[in-house]
């Protein structure tokens, strides 16, 4: 009978058990993602946004007080003067005031001149009699008077003014909501004036999301749709305040242009490509 060597089979049984299990991998790596704000392309270098053209300064005035329109020396599209008459109110009350003012100012005066001139008699102690000058404290008097009277006046003519619709800045006249013999109420806007001459551009749409990125005097790119032009400008200001616009929140930014483009007008679209801040 031959002899089983056990010794060489558990040998080829290990090895046949090796070569039949499969190898062991390393489990994949997990990638890590970065979360970036929807609407933000941080590899971008400008901000873009919707924009229109709006003016430098504009100026919603009206009277101080009540009363008939009496003139309107202005018309729509007039471009005025600072301190240039608009309108006018009929207050008699007001002018008769003045000129009461300036005959009571006149008459102090008149008195003051005659009170430095005058001379009065006395006898002295002698019984001899004198002649001396009025004394320093009826001189006194006279001029408080006048101060008084001029004080009046200045009052008369300040109220008078009110009456007086002028112009704050040198600008043009796009509104006028009133008419001779009209009742204007006192504080009640009658009349719009706007720098035409001067207009800049304000963002309508510039996300909260894009805001940090942007910075005063920032070089900026406007494209202006309805003249096919390109003009260039900076950042003037940023609202520190937001508006909700279709329920986003947005912030005004306003843009000083370079040059103002020929035919740019008050309420004309724009798109802004705004220097980003690195």
């Amino acid at each position: 009978m031959k002899r089983i060597d056990w010794s060489a089979i558990l040998v080829m049984t290990i090895i046949l058990t090796a070569c039949g299990s499969p190898t062991p991998t390393a489990a994949p790596a997990v990638p890590t993602l970065t979360a970036t704000p929807l609407g933000t392309d941080m590899t971008s270098d400008v901000v873009i946004a919707s924009a229109r053209a709006v003016p430098a300064q504009v100026a919603n005035i009206g009277f101080v007080i009540s009363g008939i329109v009496k003139e309107v020396a202005v018309k729509e599209g007039d471009t005025v003067q600072a301190g240039q008459a608009l309108a006018v109110l009929d207050a008699p009350e007001l002018d008769y005031a003045v000129v009461a003012a300036e005959a009571s100012l006149r008459a102090a005066q008149a008195d003051l001149a005659t009170r430095n001139r005058d001379k009065y008699k006395y006898i002295d102690r002698y019984d001899r009699v004198s002649y001396s000058t009025v004394p320093n404290e009826v001189v006194q008097m006279e001029r408080a008077k006048v101060q008084a009277a001029q004080s009046e006046l200045d009052l008369a003519k300040a109220s008078l003014a009110q009456a007086v619709l002028v112009a704050p800045y040198d600008a043009t006249v796009v509104s006028i909501s009133m008419i001779p013999g009209e009742l204007a109420q006192g504080d009640q806007t009658v009349l719009t004036l706007a720098s035409l001459n001067e207009l800049q551009i304000e963002t309508t749409d510039l996300s909260e999301r894009d805001i940090s990125r942007v910075q005063i005097g920032r070089a900026v790119n406007v494209f202006i749709e309805a003249l096919n032009a390109h003009v260039t400008g900076k950042v003037l200001r940023i609202s520190p305040i937001s508006e909700i616009v279709g329920g986003d929140v947005v912030y005004k930014v306003t843009i000083g242009l370079d040059q103002q483009a020929a035919g740019l007008l008050w309420g004309m679209t724009a798109e802004v490509q705004i220097q980003a801040v690195p």
